[in-house]
């Protein structure tokens, strides 16, 4: 090391020297002394690191003060932030899903910021069940007899299997042995159940017939899997669910289906096909149905498992349901969000009224952002035609007409601009397309245009003309 370096070693001050600096003293009294210290002693080691390396020729203490400050911040600084979604993913898995009704929001924040009754009864002043709070419910929007939460739809599943076919044989067309997001297999989640695995039928094309000829002593449940995130066309054929029911009723066996995404809702009007309702199965007498609640359902991250009362108590009764169970937020945001259901209140549901929201409407919405944004200087927008998707694993191959808003800049590129507004507070997650940054206003909320607006603004460092 050279005595240059070695000179701006010796000028670096102490911690407890920084730490009595009136900004860092300030910066302490907000976000206490632990991260402070932290701070300045990683940012005093990356120092000491860059000297080393001969990129430094000079040292200055405000410069070191700002740094620390900024450091300091940026740790105090929650990871979890909200964004802005203008990419047209309704249920976009990576940025949190289906955004939550504002009934549901106001529940949970009512129920968890003091006691509650989650499992207690209030009229007989004993210990209650806190799957009271959604059972009925569901009971009624879906007509089954009994109904049970966990905490995701791939927990409900391996629940479901573990308590009713651990042992035993699980009879499951070869062309429903599917993977989703995140390493879910069928395949995978059967064998960790204790349940053993039996194929039948060819990828593309299974029978009735196949189903039967495999029944045997061992076996326990035939499970259908909902394909939620792919589709298989031409050859190919798979019975109807009521012949499958009709079997297990005839073969004294369960029926459980695994419906993925959880479509409450008839949405073929829209265009949306092939995502069956789950009271449609209910009452086609599957004994067991399975499904995700923070998908098409529009509420929070939950697995549901709906049905007959008898395997559901079977269930319950598991040592890994405890495991698996929800706390009183989920069950809160559930409760609210199916009780909107039952009041036909659709429109409260963000999910649903984003995959109900017409081309025209956000057309209306896209020409007036649009306007706005070709008012700064050095941006430029106008609409073209566009598809927006519903995601979260559903409605593969599947898209709904929109209107998006294409901006381009002057002297930014459309990668640049991107990411500018990645930065922005709050972000901004936009698509890009042939250099074009694209926005779609079906996954955008109305209030939150106008923070559309200042991204912008201070992406290109301009004003409103």
């Amino acid at each position: 090391m050279n005595p240059a370096d070695v000179s701006l070693l010796r000028q670096i001050p102490a911690v407890d020297e920084l730490l009595g600096r009136p900004a860092l003293r300030e910066l302490e009294a907000r976000v206490g002394r632990r991260l402070v210290v932290d701070s300045t002693r990683r940012v005093l080691q990356g120092l000491r690191g860059r000297i080393a390396r001969g990129e430094l020729k000079s040292l200055s203490v405000q410069s070191l003060e700002r740094d620390i400050v900024a450091a300091t911040e940026g740790e105090a600084d929650l990871t979890l932030r909200p964004v802005i979604n203008a990419t047209g993913v309704i249920l976009h898995t990576n940025l949190g899903r289906a955004p939550l009704a504002t009934e549901a929001i106001r529940h949970v924040a009512e129920t968890a910021g003091q006691y509650s009754n989650l499992e207690y009864d209030l009229e007989g002043g004993g210990r209650g069940k806190r799957d009271q709070h959604t059972d009925r419910l569901f009971a009624r929007l879906l007509g089954a007899e009994r109904t049970l939460v966990v905490n995701n739809n791939a927990a409900a599943v391996f629940l479901a299997l573990h308590a009713l076919a651990e042992g035993g044989e699980v009879i499951v067309s070869r062309g429903e042995l599917i993977e989703i997001g995140g390493a879910f297999r069928i395949p995978d989640i059967c064998a960790q159940s204790g349940a053993r695995l039996c194929e039948v039928g060819t990828t593309n094309r299974t029978r009735i017939d196949d189903y039967a000829a495999a029944v045997n002593e061992r076996t326990r449940v035939l499970m259908r899997v909902h394909p939620s995130n792919f589709r298989m066309v031409g050859f190919t054929e798979r019975p109807e669910l009521a012949e499958v029911v009709r079997l297990g009723r005839e073969r004294n066996l369960l029926v459980l289906e695994d419906l993925g995404s959880g479509c409450l809702l008839d949405f073929s009007p829209l265009g949306i096909r092939d995502e069956p309702p789950a009271a449609a199965s209910i009452a086609a007498g599957v004994d067991v149905v399975t499904f995700s609640g923070d998908k098409m359902l529009g509420g929070p991250q939950a697995g549901i498992l709906a049905g007959k009362r008898e395997p559901l108590e079977a269930i319950r009764r598991n040592p890994l349901f405890r495991a698996l169970r929800v706390d009183k937020m989920m069950i809160a945001a559930l409760a609210a969000t199916v009780t909107l259901y039952l009041k036909d209140d659709r429109k409260a549901i963000p999910a649903l009224r984003m995959i109900t929201m017409t081309r025209e409407e956000i057309s209306a919405r896209a020409e007036r952002l649009a306007g706005r944004i070709s008012s700064l200087a050095d941006f430029s927008a106008k609409l073209e035609d566009g598809e927006s998707v519903v995601g979260g694993g559903s409605t593969p191959g599947q898209s709904l007409p929109t209107r998006l808003v294409a901006v381009e800049h002057q002297r930014l590129s459309a990668t640049s601009l991107e990411a500018a507004l990645r930065r922005s507070s709050p972000p901004v997650i936009a698509r890009i397309d042939n250099d074009r940054l694209l926005l779609d206003l079906r996954t955008v909320f109305e209030e939150q245009e106008g923070e559309i607006i200042r991204a912008f603004e201070e992406s290109g460092g301009n004003d409103e003309r």
